[in-house]
């Protein structure tokens, strides 16, 4: 990316870059798939999705670009459920190629200074943030979860349970989050009642974490709704010793 010379979010050409890597990309219907990609040699042809919103089509590029960088010489039909699916193993192609895609079009060389600049990780910074880069909510949250201004944590839950979740650096790996959302919590309203976002509001950890010594702690939640009718939310740790 820095070869490119590409030093702002609104220079990062996904085709361009994809032509420049020896990927013609094309839109078409696609039936059966998202996005595919099929190579020879060092020339590829990537096919996304045409129907697809905007800021999935860069992410559908970007993902089939990490397919031609580290898995060349291997044709990949990848289903819309096999892109940006963080309960994949990390070892897994399609993870692989989730982040490089993160890496291309949200580079931390890019997104750390302005993640910087925020004075909470909060989906409201999330969505400027993401305008900038053209990309999806969950795709800069988990950036925010990397790069923010403060500890997180991102969870992201199904009606009937939790599907996934990212921890920050600083974040130790003994909170683990609870399987199914507490009743009190204010995210269990944006997953089985009517609101689309919650305020950021302090709640007690124990609703999170069934771990314990959990109820002798605080932590800072929001939580919004997924296209999907799920929910996400940010855990922020209000307290040092809960990280130490």
């Amino acid at each position: 990316m820095q070869s490119l010379g590409i030093t702002s979010p609104n220079e990062i050409d996904v085709e361009a870059i994809a032509w420049d890597a020896g990927a013609e990309v094309r839109f078409a219907e696609l039936d059966s798939c998202e996005a595919r990609i099929i190579g020879y040699g060092d020339r590829a042809i990537i096919t996304v999705d045409q129907r697809s919103i905007p800021t999935r089509k860069r992410f559908s590029v970007a993902h089939e670009l990490g397919h031609w960088k580290f898995h060349r010489g291997r044709s990949f039909v990848c289903r819309k459920e096999d892109i940006g699916n963080q309960a994949r193993g990390p070892a897994d192609p399609e993870r692989v190629a989730d982040a490089y895609a993160a890496d291309l079009l949200l580079p931390g060389y890019l997104f750390a200074p302005l993640a910087s600049k925020t004075k909470r990780a909060t989906f409201e910074a999330v969505d400027n943030i993401r305008a900038e880069f053209q990309t999806s909510r969950t795709a800069t949250a988990l950036r925010m979860v990397d790069y923010g201004p403060e500890p997180a944590m991102l969870i992201c839950h199904s009606p009937q349970r939790r599907i996934w979740f990212k921890r920050g650096r600083y974040v130790p790996d003994r909170w683990f989050p609870r399987d199914e959302l507490d009743a009190e919590s204010p995210a269990f309203e944006v997953l089985h009642g009517r609101a689309d976002r919650t305020p950021r509001s302090l709640v007690g950890a124990d609703a999170w974490f069934d771990r314990r010594g959990a109820d002798q702690f605080e932590v800072f939640e929001q939580t919004v709704r997924t296209a999907s009718g799920g929910s996400l939310t940010l855990l922020t740790f209000k307290s040092a010793e809960m990280l130490d």
